[in-house]
């Protein structure tokens, strides 16, 4: 028997227990009469103690053959702690040592293995199977564990079916690139990895499975951020015989449900926010409503004054800090100088100070007076000892820019506090977006996203200003998923390919699929596909996804641990016919 319990369960009521352990040795400290032990397992960390004149001097010169991460089992008795630790779950007990077994020994591990270590992300990632056993990355693979057994448990009390889709499909040049994949048996021809299931999911619709679900990898060969990786989870599921409110019902069910089962955190009822109010008033699709600093628009009460930074600007926004009138020049510089860096591109900040004996103090005083800016505070909802913050330029620039000064506010005024949840339901999104380099619509969700009915009529005449049945989820600024109600009708379904620039030869040979299965009885069906990842990091306070995966990439696509991606063989290349240039 290698272990009677786990270094994470003993417990001052286990005291006198003859007990077995097994794990990774984390520290030793030998104080010369006394020595002390850390022994870890998965579970937990379990103290273990050896005492000259009273141990036994083989075990005893065993211990200081020991070194850090060996495997070991060791034997001995639950006492009490003198010492206790309130910080550790067993820190009210030790473990007399009275024999030790050497199960495996261990290099000297390449940065300390504890909570707070001192290896770098680069390194850690070369040795991420060392970097898995410190503390927190357990914690956050816990996390993750239980949301998706909660996630599981909650749509199968829902009558959702849990079913497998391909992981080697046809590649469609709608979205982000591909992931490729070469066919020996096909030569010259190459599979895809999904992006998402969204064809597959759609047919289990008209298959008759009307509540299909599943936590399933996709692929994206797009560039890397904070909370993106080549390869992610998705919780995706699809409904038919619905609406859009059925779907918003049904999965803000989820959210609350998971928040009250994990978190222990009741979720009110979530708001929803059109697309147009969350670009006109916060500048981003996926607003952050911890805090509030809405865009105040002043373009009725700052142009035709002579400053013609305002004058020659299609938009004139701004937001109110409330109580940062004191900003020192040197804050207010460095707020200039965030706007202005070129990720953002602002050209200028201007300010406008609301002193508390109710003067005002503008960057701009040459061309506004009292008055002027008197009559700015109350379009603001300013009052003495806030802070106005304006930007200026075309509208669309300039509120992604005001966007991000608004969230630079909010972290430096601590109002977005990670143990503060905010979901919200963001609906109505534009069916299609202009992209100026192939001088086209693009779909802004996908092609097969339904437009309002009541829209449909200007496909033809105002293509931009059709409105989709779509839909995001969003919390605390993070877009955590997305869906729509699908198009179920084939000769709608064409149009769509028609106004995104596909031919009807082109349409059939992507999708004609999915065109031949809407003519056998298609139903009314829509679904959503939230970010398991990203979903599992805000519930953990974390703005990045790495550490709540097992074996992340890193920001080059790159898994340093098993050099991937890496070249192949010729004889590999020749088998797939394939050529290197």
């Amino acid at each position: 028997m290698h272990r009677t319990h786990t270094c994470g369960e003993l417990r001052i009521e286990d005291k006198g227990k003859q007990i077995i352990l097994s794990g990774w040795v984390q520290r030793i400290r030998d104080k010369g009469g006394l020595i002390w032990l850390d022994l870890r397992d998965r579970y937990g960390i379990t103290q273990l103690l050896l005492e000259e004149g009273r141990s036994n001097a083989s075990v005893i010169e065993a211990a200081r053959d020991l070194g850090r991460e060996f495997v070991v089992k060791i034997k001995g008795k639950v006492i009490e702690r003198q010492s206790k630790n309130p910080n550790m779950p067993t820190g009210d007990i030790e473990i007399d040592l009275e024999s030790i077994e050497v199960l495996n020994k261990s290099k000297t591990p390449p940065f300390t293995i504890e909570d707070n270590t001192d290896g770098g992300d680069e390194l850690r990632m070369k040795y991420r199977y060392l970097d898995l056993r410190r503390q927190p990355l357990r914690r956050n693979l816990e996390l993750r564990n239980r949301l998706s057994i909660e996630t599981r448990k909650y749509l199968d009390s829902e009558k959702f079916f849990e079913i497998e889709t391909p992981y080697l499909i046809k590649s469609t040049p709608e979205g982000a690139r591909d992931f490729v994949v070469p066919s020996r048996m096909n030569q010259g021809q190459f599979y895809a990895l999904p992006q998402s299931p969204q064809t597959f999911k759609q047919l289990l619709m008209v298959a008759g499975y009307d509540r299909y679900y599943q936590l399933v990898k996709c692929f994206r060969d797009e560039d890397l951020r904070a909370d993106r990786q080549p390869e992610f989870t998705q919780i995706d599921c699809e409904m038919a015989f619905v609406e859009q409110e059925d779907i918003l019902n049904t999965f803000e069910g989820l959210i609350r449900y998971l928040f009250k089962t994990i978190k222990n955190i009741d979720v009110p009822v979530l708001p929803r926010m059109e697309y147009a109010d969350a670009m006109k008033l916060y500048g981003s699709d996926k607003p952050d409503i911890r805090f509030e600093m809405k865009f105040v628009e002043l373009n009725d009460l700052a142009k035709n004054k002579g400053f013609k930074i305002f004058d020659e600007a299609g938009l004139v926004v701004g937001i109110n800090a409330e109580g940062c009138a004191n900003y020192s020049r040197k804050q207010l510089d460095k707020l200039t100088d965030f706007v202005r860096r070129p990720q953002i591109g602002a050209k200028g900040l201007v300010y406008v100070k609301y002193n508390e004996d109710g003067s005002f103090k503008s960057s701009a005083d040459k061309f506004y007076s009292q008055e002027d800016l008197k009559s700015w505070a109350e379009k603001f909802g300013s009052k003495p000892g806030d802070l106005m913050l304006v930007l200026s330029g075309e509208a669309d620039k300039v509120r992604k820019q005001l966007s991000e000064l608004r969230l630079e506010m909010g972290n430096r005024l601590g109002l977005r506090n990670p143990d503060v949840f905010a979901p919200l339901w963001v609906v109505d999104f534009p069916l299609l977006e202009w992209d100026g380099e192939t001088e086209r619509y693009h779909a802004m969700h996908h092609p097969f996203t339904s437009p309002k009915p009541e829209d449909i009529a200007m496909l033809d005449s105002k293509p931009g200003e059709v409105r989709a049945n779509a839909y995001d989820l969003v919390i605390n600024g993070t877009e955590i998923g997305g869906g729509s109600i699908r198009i179920h009708d084939r000769g709608l379904q064409k149009l769509m390919f028609k106004h995104l620039g596909f031919s009807e030869e082109e349409a059939q040979e992507q999708f004609g699929f999915l065109l031949n299965a809407f003519e056998y009885g298609a139903p009314p069906h829509g679904g959503i596909a939230l970010g398991f990842d990203r979903l599992v990091a805000l519930f953990g306070g974390s703005d990045s996804i790495r550490d709540y995966i097992a074996f992340p990439k890193n920001n080059s696509g790159r898994d340093v641990m098993i050099d991937s991606p890496s070249t192949i063989s010729n004889e590999q290349l020749d088998e797939l016919m394939l050529m290197l240039k």
